[in-house]
């Protein structure tokens, strides 16, 4: 773990790993500092539950046991599988069950590979969300059909997210950043501008992460990014990104590189930003159908911006081989 910290009146921060990606965590004024290990213990506590890289999770109990019993978990397991389950029925992208068929790709991890058609189309017959089972009562999951699993690895950062402003609004934080690995969640005012409005960095998805090509002007939210340009695979001169579509059970194609939601709550961006993308480009109405969303903006293959919701003057463009629309 590397530390760097400054006043305790100005910044403390601390750099932390998990989730499979490096975790940023500041809060500004005079807490004590535990409250960043604190934040961090309840990062490992949610992945050693959630995790389906590990042999052992209470995740992992639920896929070992599919097609044969349902699973007690925790309550805050329950939860979130409550929320990616009602996500999933609404067919919107965003499937809890499509754990087979992210393993049978395995993009981003040493062994990804293109599938045949007759692996791919085996494995949709077992990621129907309709097959999730909950029990309220009894807190417990069944996966009905065996080979089936779930993931909430496209879910799981913004609630993780959520639940640290929680833990550090009831310590009296006033102002904090939280950005797990590009899943940010911004809390209280900017004490680094009079206006109390937080600049954050829109990613130029053809470059390296950090790499910035606007900046957005906003109150305290949440912005997730849902991106193809950080985990593909390249095969016989085709490039495959990770967001796979459970209907064709290949990526989803369309024009977009990227789509950043601005929100209330991470969780919702989570879910938001998987609408969008799968959508293609911006939703009718979406600003009224969507749960407190500030806005959204999207980025084509083809270098465009188009901007949803954020208010005018509030996108700062300092990179001329893009064009806002």
């Amino acid at each position: 773990m590397k530390i760097s910290m400054t006043k305790a009146t100005e910044a403390q921060h601390r750099t932390y790993y998990g989730l499979g990606t490096k975790i940023d965590l500041t809060i500004f004024g005079t807490q004590s500092p535990t409250l960043l290990d604190k934040a961090n213990d309840l990062i490992s506590g949610y992945e050693d539950r959630l995790t389906i890289n590990r042999t052992e999770s209470e995740l992992m109990s639920v896929n070992d046991a599919a097609g044969q019993s349902p699973v007690a978990v925790s309550s805050s397991t329950f939860a979130l599988t409550k929320l990616a389950v009602k996500t999933s029925l609404q067919h919107d992208g965003f499937n809890a069950s499509i754990g087979p068929l992210v393993k049978l790709w395995d993009i981003g991890f040493s062994d990804a590979h293109v599938p045949d058609d007759a692996s791919i189309k085996d494995h949709l017959k077992v990621i129907d969300p309709t097959d999730i089972v909950l029990d309220d009562q009894d807190q417990t999951i069944f996966l009905k059909k065996a080979g089936m699993e779930l993931d909430l690895g496209g879910i799981a950062k913004g609630y993780i997210a959520d639940r640290i402003r929680d833990l550090w609004r009831s310590a009296g934080v006033r102002a904090g950043m939280i950005n797990l690995g590009g899943n940010v969640l911004i809390m209280g005012s900017s004490p680094k501008h009079l206006d109390g409005d937080w600049r954050i960095g829109v990613q130029n998805p053809f470059a390296e992460r950090g790499d910035n090509i606007a900046a957005i002007q906003i109150e305290a939210c949440s912005a997730v990014t849902s991106g193809i340009y950080e985990r593909h695979l390249d095969v016989d001169g085709k490039s495959y990104h990770h967001i796979l579509d459970s209907q064709t059970g290949y990526p989803r194609q369309n024009n977009l590189v990227s789509v950043t939601v601005f929100s209330k709550d991470s969780v919702v961006g989570e879910i938001e930003t998987t609408r969008l993308f799968f959508a293609g480009g911006p939703i009718p109405n979406w600003m009224e159908t969507a749960d407190n969303v500030y806005g959204a903006i999207f980025i084509t293959k083809d270098k465009e911006i188009q901007i949803v919701g954020l208010p005018e003057g509030s996108f700062h463009l300092f990179n001329d081989d893009f064009t806002v629309l």
